[in-house]
């Protein structure tokens, strides 16, 4: 029991790396384009995406079934995880407490965003050209808007906090000088990640992606 555990967690710990994390970052630099280049500039990022070969079976096998894994198995370690940061109140046991709270959150907030993104896209309720208007809706949402920043500050802090420990468990960083080296390279990385996915959040609200979401509005799919 205790080697299916082992095996399950380090499966969960490479998934989170590959290729959850390549997706995140990922998403973080196509998304930014809206930021960059305004709604043309996401478009293109978009039609590029979607014009790689085999798009749904990449996304089913090297997202979706990763995810499933690594949130699924994740929320099993959190339940069973034991949070002792009213005991111990030092830097890391927060980070430990962090990582598993991040975690539940990040994987409702990933559930919730691929439901309204690219599932509506699977059930032929928006297209890939009205993801932009889609999303202007959804930053102009008080409750939504609200709901995406806590879910990207989230997903960034479990990205950035468990590659450091990645970096560990696997043998990488070995000794307190090199994984204090390697928090500060993952603090700048939050910070840089989260910066992106707020400012283009914020971005979507702005009035250049109103047009085509009152367009949409008009023929009743938002």
């Amino acid at each position: 029991m205790k080697g299916n555990s082992y095996y399950s967690r380090k499966i969960h710990s490479l998934l989170g790396v590959i290729p959850l994390s390549l997706f995140l970052v990922q998403h973080a630099v196509s998304n930014f384009s809206a930021v960059e280049r305004g709604p043309q500039g996401f478009q293109n990022a978009v039609n590029f995406l979607n014009s790689l070969p085999l798009v749904p079976v990449l996304e089913f096998v090297g997202i979706y079934l990763p995810l499933l894994f690594h949130g699924i198995y994740g929320l099993y370690i959190a339940y069973q995880s034991n949070l002792n940061t009213a005991k111990f109140s030092y830097g890391r046991n927060w980070a430990f407490a962090l990582q598993r709270i991040s975690g539940v959150i990040t994987f409702i907030f990933v559930f919730w965003h691929v439901y309204q993104t690219r599932f509506q896209v699977y059930l032929g309720e928006v297209t890939h050209g009205e993801l932009g208007s889609v999303m202007h809706e959804i930053a102009n949402n008080p409750f939504f808007f609200v709901f995406y920043v806590i879910g990207v500050i989230s997903a960034v802090f479990h990205f950035s906090n468990g590659m450091w420990a990645f970096l560990v468990s696997w043998g990488i960083t070995i000794g307190p000088r090199a994984q204090r080296i390697s928090s500060y390279i993952w603090m700048i990385v939050f910070v840089i990640l989260t910066a992106m996915f707020l400012m283009t959040l914020n971005v979507f609200r702005g009035d250049e992606f109103q047009a085509a979401a009152a367009s949409l509005n008009s023929v009743g799919l938002l």
